[in-house]
């Protein structure tokens, strides 16, 4: 194990974060608020620590795929602990594990709150400005951010990092050099978060725009309302829409489009998303209408901002959608698992995974209908590799298991299985409301310090995609 890189990398990151509170510090100068010298003492530790950790040279600056999943499973640790501070010593939190619970929620873009809702809208204007950007920066991935400014490691090894941050079963390059693919990337989200503001700022306040730009693009789902997204008129919950649904699709999408790639830029994934999407939508809609629960218009517009939403673990909401039918919400439930696109800010299983899943139960059947017929399974004319078909078999028996644990756990608190169930699904999905307790009506605030602890973990391992948290607690990882 190369301590010496994780140590300065980790060092990178603290001051990055000291960059990052500015933000709030800005916000907290304009407003005029006391809650400005709670991330300047924060700002001085980061930065002190930061600077510790740089001291040395480490003796290699080569990072391997074990390095790479220790770094961005730490990173992403320590980034959320320094990140609660200001929250905590504000008072706006009650108990730390509060303030790392609502920290964690932000930076892997989940956007569950421990705090109901008027009490999240009466919040200082930096408290809600820092918890919606840490949705951008969690978005696409705080170390891919920092490998856009420097280089991590030698000898090309930054792809160790990016297929430990980047969400999907597999991560390539799209340019020769992974801080030019990495700049890309940034490029794409900086210019589509860009976009969105310049719509929304016509219909809405500077500050709301603000914050809702950074938790769509981040597909995070922290409001700045009491009544999420329902006060707001048509044309912004339609840009909302629309805007969830683009920063769940894969980034390489945008870059072929670019390129005059439609062909690999609609592969088969974005497709089968795009039919998700459609057909939920569509199957909602007749399910509120036949059920008198709204007019179609009101449907269409309910149903296809909901979806968006939760196929994109944004978590936006315009309705409580814990009072619809149960067909309509059996449906929300399910995208709640399907997710988004790989290469995107979304969280879930991935549409990918359960493409190539479908692929290789679809394979396993032909193998034992023709036992001496050799095929393979291909994806948009490409053979899916052996290793990234075992990776999703993996990810998904992995992902089972940490589920029915957690399930377990926070089934001592003594509440309902609805609400234990989705609040898991909302957790290590990174979607945020659930039904029940935790729908967007709730908050889970009312669980005990075990369970946020046990969300905590799930919020991390659904973001960094299981393998790079587990491999913190193998004995073997840190072993010379």
């Amino acid at each position: 194990m190369n301590y010496g890189i994780i140590k300065r990398t980790l060092g990178w990151l603290l001051l990055f974060e000291t960059v990052f509170f500015c933000v709030p510090v800005v916000t907290a100068l304009v407003y005029r608020e006391q809650e400005v010298y709670h991330f300047l003492f924060t700002m001085l530790g980061t930065a002190a620590l930061g600077g510790l950790c740089l001291i040395g040279k480490p003796k290699s600056d080569k990072i391997f795929a074990k390095e790479g999943m220790v770094i961005t499973a730490a990173s992403w640790i320590f980034l959320s602990l320094f990140g609660a501070i200001p929250l905590y010593t504000s008072r706006c939190y009650p108990t730390y594990i509060d303030a790392l619970f609502e920290t964690v929620s932000g930076f892997t873009t989940t956007g569950a709150s421990v705090l109901a809702s008027d009490v999240v809208a009466a919040l200082p204007k930096c408290i809600l400005i820092w918890r919606t950007f840490t949705h951008w920066i969690g978005g696409m991935g705080v170390l891919v951010f920092i490998m856009v400014f420097l280089p991590l490691c030698g000898g090309g090894r930054n792809i160790n990092i990016m297929k430990a941050e980047s969400p999907g079963p597999s991560v390539g390059k799209l340019l020769p050099k992974m801080r030019s693919t990495a700049r890309v990337l940034y490029l794409i989200y900086a210019s589509l978060t860009a976009l969105q503001f310049i719509l929304l700022v016509f219909d809405m306040p500077v500050f709301d725009a603000i914050n809702a730009v950074f938790a769509t693009a981040g597909t995070g789902g922290f409001s700045i309302k009491a009544d999420g997204f329902a006060g707001y008129s048509t044309y912004t919950q339609i840009v909302v829409t629309v805007f969830m649904a683009l920063f769940s699709i894969n980034f390489a999408s945008y870059f072929f489009i670019l390129r005059g790639k439609f062909k690999e830029a609609f592969s088969t994934e974005v497709r089968v998303f795009l039919t998700i999407v459609v057909s939920a939508i569509t199957l909602i809609t007749i399910d509120l209408c036949i059920t008198d629960v709204m007019s179609i218009g009101g449907a269409i517009k309910h149903s296809a901002f909901s979806v968006s939403s939760i196929i994109s673990t944004t978590g936006f909401t315009t309705e409580n959608f814990d009072t619809w039918p149960s067909f309509s919400k059996t449906i929300l439930v399910l995208c709640m698992f399907i997710g988004a696109c790989a290469g995107s800010t979304g969280g879930g299983i991935k549409v990918s995974r359960l493409v190539i899943a479908g692929k290789g139960v679809h394979h396993e059947t032909q193998r034992l209908l023709h036992p001496k017929r050799i095929k393979k399974i291909t994806l948009d004319g490409k053979v899916v590799e052996h290793e990234v078909v075992r990776g999703v078999n993996n990810f998904l028996i992995a992902f089972i298991s940490i589920f029915v644990l957690s399930l377990l756990l926070i089934s001592l608190d003594g509440k309902d299985l609805i609400t234990n169930f989705t609040a898991v699904a909302a957790t290590i999905n990174n979607v945020g409301p659930g039904l029940g307790v935790v729908s967007p009506a709730g908050h889970f605030g009312g669980f005990s310090i075990l369970s946020k602890i046990v969300f905590i973990f799930d919020m991390l391992i659904g973001r960094l995609e299981i393998f790079p948290m587990l491999l913190l607690f193998a004995p073997a990882t840190w072993r010379k």
